[in-house]
Formats: C-alpha cells, sequence, structure tokens
C-alpha cells in the first residue's frame, strides 16, 4: 500500500463539520483569484455548475466537452427528478432523515460526513435553480411540487415533468454560458481529453484529442476538474449515451489517483428490455414511473397470454407482496434483484421473457389518463415511439439494465483526488452513494458539488498552495502529447479484421453475464481469465480506418473500447475481492434466506482504492475504513 488515503474528515458533530471546515478553509483574495486558470473537463450538472460557479467567483475557467454543445452532456437524460429536503409536503421529513435514508439506501458503504453535507446543500440547490428559472412543477397553491421515488417514505423529489434532468441542466448551461459571454470562461467543445499533465506531483494540465481535425491540443492550468461521469458503457448495453467513456478517469488512475469500488455498478430497475442483438443502447424510464405504476407477472409460470387476458387473482404483485411498507417503492437494488427472481422463476413476460409488467391501469382508473399524461405524458410517448405499444393502454414492460456508476475516482472531502490539483466531481467520483444509488440522488450530487462544493473547496487547495509557473512548453506536456500519438498510431497501424464495435459487444455480453446483477466466484474468475485474452486479439486484430489527423470516429470507438479492455479487468479484480454482498453488486455467495443482499460489516465496511502498479502489474488495493458513528448500519429492511 503506498496511496496516502487521508479522507480530510472534519472533527465535530456530524451536522457542524461543512460549517466548521468552510471556516478553516483557506481564501483566496477576490483580486487574486483572476491569477489562477482552471481547467474543467466534462459540461454536465457537474462540469457545467462548477464552472460557471468560479467564473463568477473571478478565475479564469477554460471548459472542454465532448459534444459539439454543453447541452448535449449526458445529465439530460436524468427525467425524474432531484431530491431535496425542504418538507413541503410537512410529511415528516428533514435533512437528518434524507441523511439517513441515503446511508441506508447505499447499503452503509458510503461516508456519512460527504453524504450529511450532500443533504444539507440539497435546499441550496433547489433555490438556486428556481432563481434561474428551472420550470419545477407546482402544486394547487403555487408552491413547488413534491413526489416520492424509491428507497423513500417522504415525497422530497422535485421535478420537471419528466424533464428534470434536461431543465436543470439549462438552468446551469445558462449560468455557464453567460460567464462566456463575460469572456470569464472560454469553451472547448468536440475535445476528449487523453492524457493528464503531472509536474512534480501536482495535475497542472491536460492533453485533449480536438475530434474535428485529429490534433492534438494541451492546455495548463493551476487545477483540473474531471466531470466526465460514469462507466456503465463498459457493458457495452447501458442506459448511457455512447459518448460516456471512462478514458478521462482512465489516465488519471494512471497518473496515480485512485479507483475506488470499481464493482458498484447500478443496475435501474425500470428500462426498456432488449430486443435483440442490433442495438447499441438501452433506454430508461424514469423511476417516477412507479410512483404509480404497479409491477406485476402473471403467478403461473410460462403464462403468455396478453396481460389483459390475466385476471387480477392470477396476477403476483411481487414487490407489494415481498415489501409492503415501501412497495414499488422499494430501492433500485431491491426492485432489480426482485425482477430477475421472477425472471429465474420463469414467470417473465414479453416475446423473449426477460420483462416485467408496470402497470398504470389502476392509477389511470383513479386519476385519470389526462393526469397521468400530465405527470409522465413524455415518457409514455417515448415508450410509445420505442416499441410501438400505448402505454395507456397496455401495461409496459421493463427490465433491469446497467445504468449508474458508485464508483470513480477516490476524493477525500475536498473532492481532490490522491494527485494534488486534480479534483473529480459529480458521477466520476466514488463519494456520496455507497453501494447503491437511490433515485434523484445524481442530479443532488451534480449540482452540489458544482455549486456549493468546490468553490469553497477549490479555493482552500490555490490558497494554500504555492505553485510555480507552468505553461504548455514543460517537458511533460510534451511527454504526454507524446505518448497519445504513440497509442494512436499503434492502434491505426494494426490493420486488421475485426471492428472495435465487436470487441466491445463480446466484452460487454462477458461483463453482463459475469458481472452483472448476481456475480459468483466461478464466474468472476471466469472473466478475469477472457478478458486478458479479449485485449490481446484486440491489440493484434482490430481494424480502424482513416487517418489520425482527421474527423475519425472510428479511431474514437477503438480507442475508448482499448479503455473498456483495460478498465474491466479492474472492475472484475474488485467485485472478486469484496466476498459480500451489498446494494447493487449482490454476490449469490453472500445472501440471506430471503434471498437479499447479506453483507459482512466486518471485513467489508471499507472503500476498496486500486493503485495503478505499472503496465503488466496486477494493481494494488488500499482501505480506507469507514465509520459510522451517527447512524448504526443494520440489515436492510424495506418490508
Amino acid at each position: 500500500m503506498s496511496l496516502k488515503l487521508d479522507a480530510r474528515i472534519p472533527d465535530g458533530p456530524v451536522a457542524q463539520k461543512w460549517d466548521k471546515y468552510r471556516f478553516d478553509l483557506k481564501l483566496v483574495n477576490p483580486a487574486n483569484k483572476r491569477k489562477f486558470d482552471v481547467l474543467v473537463v466534462g459540461t454536465g450538472l457537474a462540469g457545467a455548475s462548477a464552472a460557471a460557479s468560479l467564473a463568477e467567483m473571478g478565475y479564469n475557467v477554460k471548459v472542454f466537452c465532448i459534444q459539439d454543445s454543453p447541452r448535449r452532456a449526458h445529465s439530460i437524460a436524468a427525467q425524474g427528478g432531484i431530491n431535496a429536503a425542504k418538507n413541503y409536503p410537512n410529511d415528516g421529513d428533514s435533512v437528518w432523515r434524507l441523511f439517513y435514508d441515503t446511508v441506508k439506501g447505499g447499503d452503509y458503504r458510503a461516508r456519512e460526513a460527504n453524504v450529511y453535507r450532500l443533504a444539507q446543500v440539497s435546499n441550496s440547490i433547489i433555490d438556486q435553480c428556481v432563481a434561474q428559472g428551472v420550470p419545477f412543477a407546482r402544486d394547487y397553491g403555487g408552491s413547488l411540487d413534491n413526489r416520492s421515488f424509491g428507497g423513500a417514505q417522504v415525497s422530497r423529489t422535485f421535478y420537471a415533468r419528466g424533464q428534470t434532468g434536461q431543465q436543470l441542466l439549462l438552468g446551469a448551461y445558462s449560468a455557464l454560458m453567460r460567464q462566456v459571454g463575460k469572456g470569464q470562461v472560454k469553451m472547448f467543445p468536440r475535445r476528449e481529453m487523453v492524457e493528464l499533465v503531472v509536474v512534480d506531483g501536482v495535475a497542472r494540465g491536460i492533453v485533449v484529442r480536438n475530434l474535428l481535425n485529429g490534433k492534438f491540443e494541451s492546455y495548463a492550468g493551476h487545477a483540473v476538474l474531471l466531470c466526465t461521469g460514469g462507466y456503465g458503457n463498459t457493458f457495452y448495453l447501458s442506459t448511457n449515451a455512447n459518448s460516456c467513456n471512462v478514458g478521462a478517469a482512465w489516465t488519471a488512475y494512471k497518473k496515480g489517483a485512485g479507483f475506488a469500488n470499481p464493482c458498484f455498478t447500478q443496475i435501474h430497475p425500470t428500462c426498456i428490455p432488449q430486443s435483440g442483438e442490433h442495438q447499441s443502447k438501452l433506454t430508461l424510464m424514469s423511476e417516477s414511473l412507479r410512483n404509480d405504476g404497479r409491477v406485476w407477472v402473471p403467478k403461473k409460470k410460462g403464462d403468455n397470454r396478453a396481460p389483459g387476458q390475466i385476471p387480477e387473482d392470477e396476477r403476483d404483485y411481487y414487490l407489494e407482496r415481498k415489501y409492503p411498507t415501501f412497495g414499488n417503492l422499494v430501492p433500485r437494488d431491491v426492485a432489480s434483484r426482485a425482477a430477475k427472481q421472477m425472471i429465474d422463476d420463469g414467470r417473465g413476460v414479453g416475446r423473449t421473457g426477460l420483462a416485467v409488467y408496470l402497470d398504470f391501469a389502476d392509477a389511470i382508473k383513479r386519476q385519470g389518463q389526462p393526469k397521468i399524461a400530465e405527470k409522465y405524458g413524455n415518457l409514455f410517448d417515448m415508450y410509445h415511439h420505442l416499441t410501438a405499444e400505448n402505454p395507456y393502454q397496455v401495461p409496459m414492460r421493463i427490465y433491469p439494465a446497467v445504468h449508474y456508476a458508485m464508483g470513480g475516482l477516490w476524493v477525500d472531502y475536498n473532492l481532490m483526488t490522491t494527485v494534488p490539483g486534480l479534483f473529480c466531481l459529480g458521477e466520476a467520483n466514488f463519494s456520496d452513494h455507497g453501494a447503491n444509488r437511490l433515485g434523484a440522488s445524481a442530479l443532488m450530487q451534480g449540482l452540489a458539488d458544482g455549486y456549493f462544493i468546490i468553490p469553497y473547496t477549490l479555493g482552500g487547495f490555490l490558497g494554500s498552495t504555492k505553485l510555480p509557473k507552468v505553461d504548455t512548453s514543460h517537458q511533460a506536456f510534451r511527454d504526454a502529447e507524446q505518448a497519445a500519438q504513440e497509442r494512436q498510431k499503434k492502434l491505426l497501424s494494426i490493420k486488421g479484421k475485426r471492428t472495435a464495435v465487436s470487441f466491445h459487444k463480446e466484452l460487454g455480453k462477458l461483463m453482463w453475464n459475469n458481472c452483472g446483477m448476481a456475480r459468483n466466484e466461478k464466474g468472476l474468475k471466469e472473466a478475469l481469465a477472457k478478458i486478458p485474452a479479449i485485449r490481446e486479439e484486440f491489440w493484434k486484430n482490430v481494424i480502424v480506418t482513416g487517418s489520425g489527423e482527421d474527423f475519425n470516429q472510428t479511431y474514437e470507438r477503438a480507442n475508448r473500447v482499448a479503455v473498456y479492455l483495460e478498465f474491466s479487468e479492474l472492475l472484475v479484480r474488485d467485485a472478486l475481492e469484496r466476498r459480500e454482498s451489498c446494494g447493487g453488486h449482490f454476490r449469490e455467495e453472500s445472501q440471506t434466506p430471503e434471498g437479499e443482499a447479506r453483507r459482512d460489516d466486518a471485513d467489508f465496511s471499507h472503500a476498496a482504492v486500486w493503485e495503478y502498479a505499472g503496465e503488466g502489474q496486477p494493481p494494488v488495493q488500499n482501505r480506507e475504513k469507514l465509520e459510522f458513528k451517527d447512524i448504526v448500519p443494520s440489515q436492510r429492511n424495506y418490508a
């Protein structure tokens, strides 16, 4: 073990830690902020909010995004809502209850201090977004409306119909573009980060590939913020946009940033089932649908009658039966496992049998179709377009799919990685969700990190660190550019016979079958044995057409698949080492008699932080012990 894992969690009561910490942090004189250049990679909710906030404070900010516009970041797909402990419905919510639900929902594998801070700033997020003009839904009296999400018995989710992520991103985008207009932010679209530049142990810049002309470009700064999202696309089929990839985090890992809990991958229960081998992604239907939709399968195995022909007493509303307290609003990991159990039992529905029903008949009868359309209309339309089935008339078919990454780069309380000057925000870090993210908490974390945490902690770093002048003429930049060019040259020179997509599909099937909703030691060892073989063939037989000095999506894809083939081995190794079930990580060897996840707190109450040990060398596992002083871990029970 060589990584120094100082989480920098402040002393004192959990409710006072953040206030005390902010007071103790060094400040940067307003007149001095303009002397610092900050590089922000990624323009989702975390990146856009961070860049806008830092620019507003006076820092010089450069922003890089892989899309043609920040508005196309994947945050736009988070449709359901964003949590905050406002307690508008007066149903018993509080900061402490949001804190409790999140720690419990993550199966006690997140840091208490980080989670409490997240709950604490959640209310400020709503205020900020309302001020920006985000059109949250309102109740009959004009107050902001709330609805429920999985894992909570209170209604704390603010929403904008089924477009919450889109509307929040437009708010952050507006704030960002205001700073672009003022000249405080320089925007660099269609750039993909390919190297992190470290000078004297401190992150001082990045190398990006200009996706339009293929040229490598170097940028220097006083700090680097990675806001690049998750790694679900490692599984090939996922709900992530195709451009989401783990490349930036992976290059940071290779430059000394610890990677924490990579096996914590969320399987979302409410996705449109796969229809065939032609698909490149899966589509998420918002968890908010489980507010009014009832999940069921036929009681009888192999019952292939149309849903309308199956009488009420021959249906098994299994979530309501097994978990009467939470019913259809159990957390995502619980709902996903329960669906798998039904399908393994031969009671799946639809042509493939790999689906369960999400039925709105009762809700439409009770509330009327216009009210349901008002709440979920765009989601219903999307389902109709993709399946040619009208969900107002027949139940939706849903099936779990890879969705969100709870693992990511390890960060301390400042959101700084083990590389000084390199910060990681939003889904790209590991800090707040433990082994399972509750619904409507992703948007909350992205905006909390960007609007309310990094503006303080970045100042604390810059105000307390002496950074020598570094520009892109430094040898470290030339070395990083050369490494990127050599990797590109190597990929282009292979001229094999298989496409990068075919390798990605092969890897994805292996990952889903051996490291998906359920995992066991035998399957994980099998995957660990096969991944190097796929990788070896990739580097001998992949075909990349075109040149490196032009717009070349074939190369972009191959470069990302090369990273997936390396990262997947770390993910599986982490899953193999964690011989317990927790949250979305279900080891078949570790379950209760009822089939629920069984944790092993004595041996695994830690974050597993992996350290790069060099090409061809096995990574080194470090551990950050997790301590729970305010919420006592217990067996999760949603019955």
